[in-house]
C-alpha cells in the first residue's frame, strides 16, 4: 500500500487529509496516510522541500513563492488540489475593539473604514496598531492588505505588520503583543472565548471566494507518482463531501478536536465547520455565509486565475517583480490537469478551461447551478473590483501605481 507522508498545522482547514486517513478513504483507493503537525507555515514547507513529507496542507502564496524562489533557492511545486476557500477573520484585541464602537458583520468596508480611521490616529501618535498574519507569503497579509488599503489605509506606512504562527496568535493577542490579527480557525475563536478578542470581518467577506489552503507537492514527486496522486486526490474529493455532510459535522469536530491534530475543544471547532461564529464572548452566534467552504461549487479545483490574483498581490506590495513571466510561473503551480484526471467519471464538477481561446487561463466562471451546470462569476472583492484575468498585467500595474501614490511623502 502506497505511503504519502502529508504536513499540516493545526486548523480547521486540514481537516480533509485528516478525514480521508481516519475514515479509511485512502485506504479505499489503495493508500496510507502518515499526518505531520507543525507550528508554523515556514516548518511545514521546509519538510515538503527537503522531502521529509511527501505532500503539505500549505498556504497558497507560500507554494508560489517558494516555487519562484522569492527570498530563497526555488523549489518547484505543484498543486492539484485545493484543500478549502476562506476560513479566516480578522480579530481584534477587546480595547480596540471596544474603541471601533459597535460591531458590524454587514458591512466590511464601514468597519474597516473605521479601523483605518483609528491607525491614522495611533500612528500620528506614534504608536502604530500592530497586526500578525501567519507567514508573509500568506493570503491572511494579502487580504488584509487588501482591505485596509481599500479602505485608506496604508498597510506599510500606516500600521505593522508581523508574522505570528496560528496556534501563537491568541497567545500573543492576550499579550498584548499585536493589537490584532488575520488567522484561520480555531484561533480566533480561542481569543474570542478567553475574552481577549473580538472578530470584526471574515475573510469571505472581503474576498468571496478566496483561494486558502492548497495540497502542494514537489512537483518531480507529482510526475513520479502520478497514479497514487490522482488516488490521493480522489480521497480527498471524497474527504470533502463528508466534512459538509451536517449529520457527520459533530462526529468531524470531535475527531479534529484529538490532540495529535488540533487538541482543542470540539465545540470550537464545530463552529468553522458549520458557519457559526460568536465574534464576541457571550455575544449571539452569527452565521456567516460561506465562512469555509471544503468542497461545494468545485472548491477544490485549483483555478489558475486566483493564483494569477496572488501573485498580483506579491508585485503589489513589492513581493515580486511585475512581468509575465512572474505570472506565468504562479500559474504552473496550480494544476487543474491532474484535478481533472483524477475526477474524470466520477461524477465530480470538472470545469473547463475559458472557451475564449485555445488554453485560456482557468478562472472561476459564479456561484450557482443551472440544470446541474456550475454556473461561477468571476473573482469579486468587497469593493466592488473584479479580477480578470485577460488583464492581469494591467490589473496588477495599476494597483502598484494606486498603492505607490498612497505613500505618504516625509
Amino acid at each position: 500500500m502506497s505511503l504519502f507522508r502529508i504536513g499540516f498545522l493545526p486548523l480547521v482547514d486540514a481537516a480533509l487529509p485528516i478525514i480521508a486517513h481516519e475514515y479509511g478513504l485512502a485506504k479505499q483507493e489503495g493508500l496510507r496516510i502518515e499526518l505531520h503537525r507543525d507550528r508554523t507555515w515556514a516548518a511545514v514547507r521546509d519538510r515538503l522541500t527537503y522531502g521529509i513529507t511527501d505532500a503539505a496542507h500549505l498556504v497558497a502564496p507560500l507554494a508560489i513563492a517558494t516555487s519562484l524562489g522569492l527570498d530563497r533557492p526555488a523549489v518547484p511545486l505543484a498543486a492539484p488540489f485545493m484543500l478549502g476557500l476562506n476560513g479566516n477573520t480578522v480579530t481584534v484585541s477587546t480595547a480596540i475593539a471596544d474603541l471601533l464602537g459597535e460591531d458590524d458583520w454587514d458591512d466590511v468596508g464601514a468597519i474597516g473604514h473605521r479601523l483605518a480611521a483609528l491607525a491614522h490616529s495611533r500612528a500620528a501618535q506614534g504608536r502604530k496598531l500592530r497586526f500578525g498574519v501567519v507567514h508573509r507569503y500568506s493570503s491572511h497579509n494579502y487580504m488584509l492588505r487588501y482591505w485596509l488599503a481599500a479602505c485608506g489605509c496604508h498597510p506599510d506606512h500606516d500600521v505593522e505588520i508581523i508574522v505570528v504562527p496560528p496556534p501563537a496568535v491568541a497567545d500573543a493577542l492576550a499579550a498584548g503583543d499585536i493589537d490584532g490579527s488575520c488567522v484561520g480557525e480555531p484561533w480566533n475563536s480561542v481569543a474570542v472565548d478567553r475574552g481577549d478578542g473580538v472578530i470584526l470581518a471574515s475573510t469571505s467577506g472581503i474576498w468571496n471566494r478566496g483561494v486558502e489552503k492548497l495540497l502542494a507537492f514537489r512537483a518531480p514527486l507529482l510526475d513520479e507518482r502520478r497514479a497514487e496522486v490522482e488516488a490521493l486526490i480522489r480521497a480527498l474529493h471524497a474527504a470533502g463531501a463528508l466534512a459538509i455532510d451536517r449529520g457527520q459535522q459533530g462526529d468531524v469536530a470531535k475527531l479534529l478536536a484529538r490532540e495529535e491534530y488540533i487538541g482543542l475543544p470540539a465545540d470550537i471547532i464545530a463552529r468553522a465547520l458549520s458557519g457559526r461564529l460568536v465574534p464576541r464572548r457571550d455575544a449571539p452566534v452569527r452565521h456567516i455565509r460561506d465562512f469555509l467552504v471544503l468542497h461545494r461549487e468545485a472548491a477544490n479545483f485549483p483555478w489558475r486565475s486566483q493564483a494569477m490574483w496572488l501573485y498580483s498581490q506579491m508585485v503589489r506590495w513589492g513581493h515580486a517583480p511585475l512581468d509575465a513571466a512572474g505570472f506565468e510561473a504562479a500559474v504552473s503551480v496550480f494544476r487543474p490537469d491532474v484535478y481533472r484526471a483524477a475526477l474524470a467519471g466520477t461524477g465530480a464538477i470538472l470545469p473547463n478551461a475559458s472557451a475564449k481561446v485555445e488554453g485560456a487561463i482557468d478562472r472561476p466562471l459564479g456561484a450557482s447551478s443551472v440544470s446541474g451546470r456550475l454556473i461561477m462569476g468571476p473573482d469579486r472583492f468587497f469593493d466592488g473590483m473584479l479580477f480578470d484575468p485577460d488583464r492581469a498585467m494591467d490589473y496588477a500595474a495599476q494597483q502598484l501605481a494606486a498603492t505607490a501614490r498612497a505613500i505618504p511623502i516625509v
